[in-house]
């Protein structure tokens, strides 16, 4: 099933995103947990693209063994970076004949050894420029990134409310937001989005709190901001891991369940391939 067609029927939609992993063992951990995660019915899966590109064979080949084998509709990711016109439209017609028709378009990291990022000399520089290039290959539903706080490159908030519309004219679907900590935040981006007359579903993305050393790697890395009150409660829980994942399941359970009853689309889970928060998360909110 498309992507539109999945935040039309499906109120709210819940979806999990995983990363492809470097072993074969992680392989077997990734299955183990998407089995969890599959009992709590997920509208979709999604799987990345690595920085630069780095990971596209398994993303492909990943995101048709999960669709296949958890008969869950699965979202390949695919970024601009590190790759020429011609190799992402290769990627894009890969992607077509395995059957997928649902792609999260980016314009992605730098790899690991380029500190800022730069097109390749015959790429894209944009993710607009990806959306319109899926467009034209074929009957994609598309996904694309928005940032409630802004994107940390951006010239102004709204000139990145502009590419983010220029991105749906291109094509998107659906917008999928960087992870937060504060739903007003992201109540503030809805308002300022549905305010250029964007009208597709806007999703929040949100990242479970398992520990304080995870939330200060995940916000060095994303640029988000950690609100006082949470910072606070972090360090009350710095050197306790067991009450920091208690403290963190009830905080994303709170913060998912304001999400809710303000009436998101969906919310997309960056589970990190673990599945044992997102499924207490569940419990927490009564959905299992």
């Amino acid at each position: 099933m498309k992507l539109r067609d999945i935040y039309r029927s499906t109120k709210p939609a819940f979806s999990f995103e995983f990363f492809p992993p470097k072993t074969e063992a992680g392989e077997r951990t990734l299955f183990e947990q998407i089995e969890i995660l599959r009992t709590l019915r997920p509208s979709f899966f999604s799987m990345t693209y690595g920085a630069g590109g780095s990971t596209r064979d398994k993303t492909i080949s990943l995101g048709q063994k999960i669709r296949e084998i958890s008969g869950v509709e699965t979202v390949c990711h695919l970024t601009c970076s590190g790759q020429s016109r011609d190799e992402i439209r290769a990627v894009i017609g890969e992607i077509q004949a395995h059957g997928m028709e649902n792609v999260m378009a980016l314009r992605g990291d730098p790899p690991r050894d380029q500190i800022d990022w730069k097109p390749h000399p015959e790429g894209f520089r944009y993710a607009v420029d990806l959306v319109r290039a899926i467009r034209e290959i074929g009957d994609f539903s598309i996904a694309v990134a928005g940032f409630p706080e802004v994107h940390p490159e951006a010239i102004s908030r709204e000139s990145d409310l502009n590419f983010l519309k220029q991105k749906v004219e291109a094509g998107a679907d659906v917008v999928v937001t960087q992870l937060f900590f504060d739903n007003e935040d992201f109540f503030r981006f809805e308002r300022d989005v549905k305010a250029l007359g964007i009208k597709v579903p806007i999703v929040p993305g949100i990242a479970p709190i398992t520990s304080a050393a995870q939330i200060r790697r995940l916000t060095t890395l994303s640029k988000a901001r950690v609100p006082p009150k949470l910072d606070r409660a972090l360090k009350r829980v710095e050197n306790d891991d067991s009450a920091a994942r208690e403290f963190g399941i009830q905080y994303t359970a709170e913060q998912i369940q304001g999400l809710l009853d303000h009436g998101v689309a969906g919310v997309h889970l960056y589970c990190l391939n673990r599945a044992a928060a997102c499924k207490a998360i569940f419990e927490k909110l009564g959905l299992i």
